[in-house]
């Protein structure tokens, strides 16, 4: 952390706090690495709504986050710890995109609107993280070929223009990957929708 920056946090003692909280969930091996610091300051300071430093780091409170980095980066471990962390306003359910296109495999296009607008009686939206976004593949229902994660990612756009829905994903696709996977709209919607925090591509897969 730059010492300009004003804040009413201490972020050296949230990252004990979230290496403690770590080891609980991960076992005694677990440990945030120094060099992941600039992507944990970041996601700490979006998730306790820390203005200051938010702007400091050019992070828009009213998106969502894409959280990027080679496989094995941490992604996914960091978002359930931040979790942990997150203001009532910022609450989230993490959703593995590869579960998403199994539950569209046996219950079809309604799927689709239960990561979106809502389950059918209970309307009300969620903000969801989904999870490996990538890992899922092109699936078909009575013929139909679906991307099912284009369109919820699509029909949650139209939720955040409208209701400031928000939205995570973690991913370890590059922009240029996004786009083959999911097409143009789908890229040009996620730049207005998450701000994106990015790993570095030389990171080490810490599964090793």
């Amino acid at each position: 952390m730059k010492t300009e920056i004003k804040t009413n946090y201490n972020y050296t003692e949230i990252i004990n706090w979230l290496q403690t909280k770590g080891i609980e969930l991960y076992g005694n091996h677990f440990k945030i690495l120094e060099t992941d610091y600039p992507i944990v300051h970041k996601l700490i300071a979006y998730f306790l709504n820390d203005e200051p430093v938010c702007l400091q780091y050019g992070i828009n409170l009213n998106k969502g986050i894409v959280l990027t980095g080679p496989i094995g980066s941490g992604k996914t471990t960091l978002m359930n710890l931040m979790k942990l962390l997150a203001q009532p306003e910022n609450k989230f359910a993490i959703k593995p995109c590869r579960d998403i296109s199994f539950e569209f495999i046996q219950d079809g296009y309604q799927i689709i609107h239960k990561y979106s607008i809502g389950q059918l009686y209970h309307s009300e939206p969620r903000t969801y993280c989904f999870d490996d976004l990538g890992t899922e593949n092109n699936l078909k229902y009575f013929g139909n070929e679906c991307n099912v994660m284009a369109e919820i990612i699509l029909s949650r756009y139209d939720l955040f223009i409208s209701k400031k829905l928000k939205t995570h994903i973690t991913t370890n696709l590059s922009a240029t990957e996004i786009e083959k996977h999911y097409g143009n709209r789908v890229r040009s919607r996620l730049r207005e929708l998450c701000n994106l925090i990015a790993f570095d591509s030389s990171t080490n897969d810490k599964r090793k």
